[in-house]
Order: structure tokens, then sequence, then C-alpha cells
């Protein structure tokens, strides 16, 4: 298991100054709002009109919180007001570059390319504003997928040495931290661009507390199961600082699930579903909201960790009706993908996940194939498990298929998607081994899925893993008899996701086996305090009788 630590000093440091944000962010809904919208704080003067400078600044908050669609309707009206105005045109291709989600379609590359060439067109009265003008072109400079990762290490590059000449622009240096975050190495254990970016924030925040983009940033400097616990003090802060961005509203849990906090991360998402469906109606009246998507995903996975089935139903109920999008992103994608997967594997329906199919909807798939890879997981797994062993194999050969288009075309930006598609393909394929009584291959493939699942690290967007590799080790090592190693294997799982009901669950079950009453008191304690008394599944079931006898 990866050990990740930052240095103690800027822990502290990110401990103290983020304490001032809660202290500042009830004022900061009070003092600073955008157009009726409450964002957080930012300054970032031009030498456009006048009469532009709200718009305009409003548009770099909603960037801050990656509200790309809003953020570009400001940029556009700032246009649309001062023709001459070149930072606007920097503004719009901002909003096509989203650092640390997933490279540009090939559309917002195209329309990045073009705001950014008419920005440099345009051009600008001072060397500041030109130097983010420059930067942003050479973003978009040559633009192609291949060349995307080369790309953002030049735009890094360039906001580093424009925060460098202008010391005293804090925007500088806030999205120079964000470049820095997109441009990590993938699986870098020592997470060197995180703490160069965590240091960074964390001199401007006691500057300017309600900033938006500050707070954002260190949390995801921070999203690693070793250093979640630093981040809970921006997590509690950020939604107070920009309650009106559904984002902000999301973000807090991120932390809340890294930490097993459900009943936290079910009330973010709950607000933060809420608030996008409520701005998608004004933007795109009848499209499902991407950010909701987003919320709804981690709603789904959260409800299932306390074994609340109707909500999480209703909740995928939800997800599985979007059909046109405001905007077809493969955060949309992942999420459609995710959600019935989750809702099959969690409860250990195998059946219904070898039935699962890749949802129909209008999304360019073929951008985002690591999204349909879940799909053919889900349907692998539960085959092998339902003994569907044909099914079961196509599914493996189809996650084969995405895993050499990945290596064929890799994914560029911070995040080893072939690794974690490659870790799918190897846990699915032990549980057909499994099937077929090959014990020894399928144990040596459980184990390398987990170890490359847990090197490759969780993507941002997603809450964490369908199902859990390690889980998925310690419930193939109690079936063959060996329940010492399943326990450790269930513990190493909580190390990485705490309170997850299956591992908690397993972890008792293990315990049991291996004659260590004490854990599996402790586990089973901890799941029905966890899942409450709504609860019926079988573990529950075992784990009230286990307690009543024990």
């Amino acid at each position: 298991m990866r050990q990740l630590v930052l240095a103690p000093v800027m822990i502290s440091l990110a401990v103290v100054l983020i304490a001032l944000l809660v202290a500042f962010g009830a004022q900061a809904q009070q003092d600073h709002s955008h157009h009726g919208d409450v964002l957080g704080t930012v300054h970032f003067p031009t030498t456009c009109a006048k009469e532009v400078g709200d718009t305009f600044t409003r548009g770099v908050a909603l960037l801050h919180s990656f509200g790309y669609d809003e953020a570009r309707r400001a940029f556009e009206a700032v246009a649309a007001k001062d023709p001459r105005c070149g930072m606007a045109y920097w503004g719009i291709a901002m909003t096509q570059y989203h650092p640390v989600w997933a490279p540009p379609t090939d559309r917002e590359l195209s329309a990045g390319q073009g705001a950014a060439q008419k920005a440099s067109a345009i051009g600008a009265s001072t060397p500041r504003e030109r130097a983010y003008i420059e930067a942003i072109n050479v973003f978009y400079e040559d633009a192609t997928p291949a060349t995307h990762q080369a790309r953002a290490r030049a735009y890094r590059d360039r906001m580093e040495k424009l925060a460098r000449e202008f010391p005293d622009d804090a925007e500088a240096s806030v999205f120079y931290s964000l470049a820095l975050l997109a441009t990590a190495a993938p699986g870098d254990a020592t997470l060197a661009n995180q703490k160069r970016s965590a240091a960074i924030l964390n001199r401007i925040l006691k500057s300017q507390p309600d900033h938006p983009g500050i707070v954002h940033y260190l949390i995801h400097s921070f999203d690693y199961p070793s250093l979640a616990r630093e981040a809970l003090p921006a997590a509690r802060a950020y939604a107070k600082i920009a309650p009106s961005s559904p984002h902000a509203l999301h973000m807090p849990s991120h932390i809340f699930t890294r930490l097993g906090l459900w009943e936290e991360s079910i009330a973010s998402n709950i607000d933060s579903a809420r608030s996008a469906r409520e701005r998608v109606e004004k933007t795109h009246p009848g499209a499902a909201s991407f950010d909701a998507l987003h919320a709804l995903d981690y709603l789904v996975y959260a409800y299932l960790q306390v074994d609340d089935q109707v909500k999480a139903r209703a909740a995928a109920d939800e997800a599985e009706a979007a059909r046109r999008f405001d905007e077809p992103s493969f955060a949309a994608g992942y999420a459609i993908a995710a959600i019935p997967a989750r809702w099959t594997l969690e409860r250990r329906d195998w059946k219904g996940a070898a039935a699962l199919v890749v949802p129909t909807v209008n999304l360019p798939w073929r951008q985002f194939p690591y999204a349909m890879a879940i799909t053919h997981f889900a349907k692998a797994v539960g085959a092998a498990r339902s003994g569907q062993l044909d099914r079961a194999r196509l599914a493996v050969e189809a996650l084969r298929d995405v895993r050499q288009q990945l290596e064929a075309s890799p994914v560029a930006g911070p995040y080893d998607w072939t690794g974690q598609v490659e870790s799918m393909r190897l846990a699915a394929s032990a549980w057909i081994a499994r099937s077929e009584g090959r014990n020894g291959e399928a144990l040596e493939q459980a184990r390398a899925a987990a170890e490359l699942e847990e090197k490759v690290g969780k993507h941002p967007v997603t809450p964490g893993p369908v199902l859990s590799a390690r889980e998925l080790l310690g419930e193939l090592l109690l079936e063959l008899g060996r329940p010492d190693e399943a326990l450790a294997a269930f513990e190493a799982s909580l190390a990485e996701s705490p309170n997850r009901f299956n591992s908690l669950a397993g972890a008792a079950r293990a315990a049991v086996r291996a004659g260590n009453r004490d854990k599996s008191r402790e586990y089973y304690q901890k799941l029905v305090a966890q899942a409450g008394d709504q609860s019926q599944r079988p573990e529950l079931r075992e784990a009230r009788a286990f307690l009543g006898r024990s």
C-alpha cells in the first residue's frame, strides 16, 4: 500500500491557515457576491472597459470552482460589451481546458484554440495581460490529443514564469498551483507537484481566506488517504465560501468520502445536485447537469455504504433517466457508467451486474473508453460469480480491447487510465480462474490487480473504484479458506477506504473464521452502527446475531 506523506511543517501550516477560512467564510457570503451569486472573492484587475469588470471577475470566480459553462457565458458577455478586451477571449479559452479532469475533446480543443488566437489578435495593453494570453496560447499551440501532456507542461512552465514576474498577482500563483496538479506524474508516491501546489496556496491563503480557488485546490492537493484528515477544515469551509457553485457544494465530499464520513458526504451531494439542477434548468432546460450526475455518483456510493437502498435506487434512477446533457463531458459519462455498476456490485447482485450494457446515451464514448470499461468490468465480475463464464470471458476481452486502445493512444494527463483498466481486467480474470478451479492463478491475478489499483490511485472524478480490488482479493481468500490473509486484505481495503460496508463485513467474517472474536466484534459493531436499523442485508443479520451471542 502506498504511504503518502507531506512534510509536517506544510501540513501544520495548512491546518493553521485553513482554520482562518472557517472564521472568514460566513463573512464572505455576506460581502462578496457576483450578479447575485456567492462565489467567493477574486481580485483580477484588467484594462478592459470598467463596466465589464464585475462580469469578468465573476467568470474568473466560476473558473476556480470549475463552473466552466457559466464562466464561458460570462466571458462571452464581456466580449460582447467590450470587443477590444483580449482578456475576455483568454477567459473563453480557459473554459475549454479542464486541468484535473480529462484532456479536451476535439470540439473543446478547436473552440479553445480559436478563442486563444483571437485573444492574441486583439492583444492587451499591459505586459501582465499579454503574459496570460501568451500562456494559454502555449497550451493550444499545435493542439492535438496526442500532445496534451506536453502542452499542459508548457502551459505550467509559462504560468510559473508569469507568477515569478508578477509576484503581487495572486491569481497567477493560484492558476500555477492548479497547473502543477494537472501535470503531476501519474502514481507519484512522493506527491512532488501536490506538495508544491499546497505550499503556494498556503502562502496566499492568509491574505485571501475566502478565495475559492485556493481552498478548492488545497482539497485536491490533500485528496489522498493518508492526508485527507488534514483537509477537513478546507472541506467544511469551501461550501461556505462559494455556496452558489454546485461544484463547491460537492467538493467537500471528496474528503468526507476519503474518511468514510457518509452522512456528511450525503448532505454535501444532496445540496450539490439540487443546486446543479436549478442552474441547468435556467441555462439548458430539459438537460441533465453533469454536475448533478457527478454528485449522484457520490450519493449512490455513500447511500450504499450505509445500506439505504431506497435512496440509492432513487438517485440511480435519476441518473439513468438522463438522455441530454448540458455538457457532454467525461464526468457525465463516468457517472452514467459507474452508477449502475455500483448499484449491482456493491449489493453483490452478480446476475444484475452480468446483464449490464454500455448506456445508450448521446455521449462521445470513444473520447473516454475508460468509462465504458466500467460496464465491461461489472459484467465480467458479475458473470464470473454467477456461473456465466462465456459472458465473463467476452467482457474480459472487451477490457483487454480498451486497454490496448489506451496503450496505442494513451490518455494524456495526471492519471494512468491504462493501469486502472488493466487492474479491472486482472480482477475480473481472477474470478474466471477461480470458477475454473485455477486457484493459484486466481490469487496471483487478484493480488496483481490490488497492487496495481493502489499504485494508480483514485481519479478525482470518482468516489472510489466501482469495486475495490483489495476487497475482491479478500473475498477470494475467504473462499479459499485463508481467513487470516483475507482479514489482512480487508483491513488494507479499509485503510484506503474507511468504513466501506463490504470491507467491514468481510473483515468481520474473516475474523470470525480466524477465531479472532475481538476483531469480529469490532467490525460487526461498526457495521451495525453505520447501517442502522433499516438494513436487511445478510451481512447485517449475521452481525446482529453475532453481537447478540457475544
